[in-house]
Formats: structure tokens, C-alpha cells, sequence
């Protein structure tokens, strides 16, 4: 896979990771459906386990096109905000549009 594919790959990973939490009530994607409304804190629980996700298959990609490279403080939190700011439109859809019945 091309570097620039590898690049794609993980942006879309990203934004498709970062709104699944507010697509569906099931718990942690696949679990049982919650009853009621999923808390905001379980859908951050699973924010954090997917951004470590994409995360892991970021650094598999990037072993597989070479070296790894190593990252600081800084790269976390400038990955962490990005991925904060693609889950904006599932927020959104679910907190300030979306309606029931």
C-alpha cells in the first residue's frame, strides 16, 4: 500500500472511529443494546478506546512502510483534538438534531 493510501486509509478510519459512539446505543459497538440513553461518559469511554485503536493501526501502517518514528506529548495531543474535532458532526447529530418520534 502506497503511503499516500496508508494516509487515506487512517483519516477515514478516523472519522468513521470518531462517530460511531454517537451513531448507536449499543454498548462499546458490538455489546448489548443499552437501555434508555447511553450516557455521555460511556460514549467518551469508547471515543478513547477507538482513538487508541486507529492509533495502533496508524503505527502498524507505518511499520509496515518503514521505521517507526517516535512521537512526544505533542503529537497525542494534536491527534487527540483532531479526533475530538471529526466526532463534531455525530455530536451534533446526536445531541442538537436529532429527534425522536
Amino acid at each position: 500500500m502506497s503511503s499516500t493510501a496508508s494516509i487515506w486509509l487512517i483519516i477515514l478510519a478516523a472519522l468513521v472511529a470518531a462517530n460511531l459512539p454517537f451513531i448507536n446505543q449499543r454498548l462499546a459497538i458490538v455489546g448489548p443494546v443499552m437501555a434508555g440513553r447511553k450516557p455521555l461518559w460511556v460514549r467518551l469511554l469508547e471515543m478513547l478506546a477507538l482513538y487508541l485503536l486507529v492509533g495502533a493501526l496508524g503505527m502498524v501502517l507505518e511499520h509496515r512502510a518503514g521505521q517507526n518514528a517516535p512521537q512526544g506529548w505533542e503529537f497525542y495531543a494534536v491527534t487527540g483534538a483532531l479526533f475530538l474535532t471529526l466526532a463534531f458532526p455525530g455530536f451534533v447529530y446526536r445531541y442538537l438534531v436529532h429527534r425522536k418520534g
